[in-house]
């Protein structure tokens, strides 16, 4: 559930450069540039709790380097050895509450990491293409809805102020230095290869093991959130299309809907004949100190000069999320009943 297939495509010839190749967006982003021929590099740092588990399908396909958004030097021989066609940064700090208890290491990787990177590529390939991550946490408390690359920025955590610095040193060094330098300002997107600390993960994990009678409640935050939630295979062909254009550009990349964290509860419960208000608990630990209440994008400019739309819907997106996790605790269950009835036949 939730692999992508783009069909054969005429080789390009082309080299890519991924950094945080093993996140969700980078390993779908890698799917989608090897079935164009690309040849693909993704950057990895070196750190004893790297997980591979995303990309481990097309692992032997990829060429991994390390580098280090922190080390200045690690990114310009990065760039020297690789000499990409295309750079794609989507390396970040990219839990968002996590940004409240590490601010400073946040700043770092998602802000100054961005200024590393594009200092690098100035150095040694001006020539590339570079593909910022913004996100549509740099809205925040949101002027206008719903929000367009013009809609002014008030993010509400450093999450948010770190990838709007990244966003204006992306347009800074575009305009100074003349690079092509794009940023997309991606919208929430999700898929079976979240990770578990993201809500959307969570509810499709919480509602497979209790499903599976591996567990009795959900402990939830606020639900009453709203999200414009597309699915991350479909936003990271949208990144590819902005840089095959002519002139380089900044656009929002979202479905143009918005759902609760409610509405994603009862849609996921109820797709395995469940009702969630018997298994959901509100915890007040999974509050923000600031909340962003109501995120929707206006895509339309994507959607006009790039040719991109979303190709799945909310429903889907649900549905494909909770049937992988059912799949993966069934998986577990019927390689536990196979290992007691192994140990019930030993003499």
């Amino acid at each position: 559930m939730g692999e992508l297939s783009f069909g054969n495509q005429d080789t390009l010839f082309m080299k890519a450069l991924i950094t945080g190749i093993t996140g969700q967006d980078g390993s779908y982003l890698a799917d989608f540039l090897l079935s164009r021929g690309y040849e693909v590099y993704g950057m990895v740092r070196r750190s004893s709790t790297e997980t591979f588990e995303r990309i481990a399908h097309i692992k032997d396909r990829l060429i991994l380097k390390q580098a280090d958004l922190l080390d200045q030097l690690s990114l310009t021989v990065l760039m020297e050895e690789v000499q990409p066609d295309e750079i794609y940064n989507l390396a970040a700090m990219s839990f968002v509450p996590t940004s409240w208890t590490q601010p400073m290491l946040t700043g770092e990787f998602t802000a100054i990491g961005v200024t590393r990177m594009l200092e690098a590529m100035r150095q040694v390939c001006p020539q590339a293409k570079f593909y910022q991550a913004s996100s549509s946490e740099m809205f925040g408390k949101v002027r206008e809805v719903p929000q367009n690359e013009l809609t002014p920025f008030h993010p509400r955590s450093p999450y948010g102020v770190a990838k709007a610095y990244g966003h204006y040193i992306t347009v800074n060094y575009r305009e100074s230095y003349h690079l092509f330098a794009v940023a997309g300002i991606l919208f929430n997107h999700e898929s079976p290869r979240r990770g578990k600390e993201f809500v959307t993960r969570k509810i499709s994990d919480g509602v497979a093991r209790i499903k599976q009678g591996l567990d009795r409640e959900l402990r939830m935050g606020n639900l009453d959130a709203k999200r414009d939630w597309g699915f991350a295979g479909d936003y990271v062909k949208a990144m590819w299309m902005m840089l095959q254009q002519d002139q380089p550009d900044d656009y929002v990349i979202a479905t143009g809907q918005a759902h609760s964290v409610r509405d994603f509860l009862e849609r996921a419960f109820s797709h395995v004949g469940l009702d969630w208000k018997k298994f959901v608990v509100k915890d007040s630990q999974f509050m923000r100190p600031a909340e962003v209440d109501k995120l929707l994008g206006d895509s339309s400019k994507a959607r006009q000069i790039l040719g991109w739309k979303p190709k799945v819907d909310f429903d889907n997106l649900v549905t494909m999320m909770v049937d992988n996790d059912l799949a993966k605790y069934s998986a577990t269950a019927q390689a536990g009943t196979k290992a007691q009835r192994g140990k019930g036949t030993e003499k």
